[in-house]
């Protein structure tokens, strides 16, 4: 078969096929039954589109396969799949969002996901996405904040001052609702005197 040469003998078509069987990875068992039929002497187009893939991919996966036996047929983990902060990195920005910023450092007065999310760049060169850092902050055990943050500028005794100065108001008491009888539009009606009603 031009331009595709399996060069390992290790295993036969059969045991390929077995392998597929009983792998719980299918795109791996996909590619298994591929190079099973290229052992087999089926053509590469007609391998490659039996198993639900060019004549390309093949070819690479032949060359993985080659390169490192059944191990190269599984797909690669992504990099960066593996936490990326330590454990003691983890714990200590646990401490930093329970304490929570000093604004004059942070220039925040409460954490967002993006601020966490500079700060953990800035001290460890780890760069995470802001929802990252939500899924972070899930591991934690740490839960969004709902309440509002006070202005670091407020003035409490100020506030205290104003509350005990100011008059108390309530609403005028509703009026009393008439007694009289309403249509149902809502209008008042008139009694009808005996003469007028003949």
């Amino acid at each position: 078969m031009p331009g595709i040469t399996i060069t390992r003998n290790d295993l036969t078509a059969a045991q390929l096929r077995h392998g597929a069987a009983r792998s719980r990875d299918a795109n791996a068992a996909r590619r298994m039954l591929a190079l099973a039929l290229v052992l087999e002497g089926k053509s590469r187009s007609e391998a490659a589109s039996s198993c639900g893939m060019d004549r390309q991919t093949l070819r690479d996966w032949v060359h993985r396969y080659n390169a490192l036996g059944l191990a190269g047929l599984a797909d690669r983990k992504a990099p960066g799949a593996s936490p990326r902060l330590s454990p003691s990195q983890m714990r200590e920005v646990a401490e930093l969002v329970r304490q929570g910023p000093d604004p004059a450092v942070h220039g925040v007065v409460r954490w967002r996901r993006i601020d966490l999310s500079r700060l953990i760049e800035e001290r460890w060169g780890v760069t995470l996405a802001e929802r990252s850092v939500g899924d972070l902050l899930r591991r934690l055990g740490i839960r969004r904040m709902s309440v509002r943050p006070r202005c670091p500028e407020q003035d409490i005794a100020a506030q205290e001052a104003h509350k005990k100065t100011s008059p108390t108001w309530s609403p005028p008491a509703s009026r009393p609702a008439h007694a009289a009888s309403r249509s149902s539009s809502g209008g008042r009606t008139k009694r009808v005197s005996a003469s007028r009603a003949r």
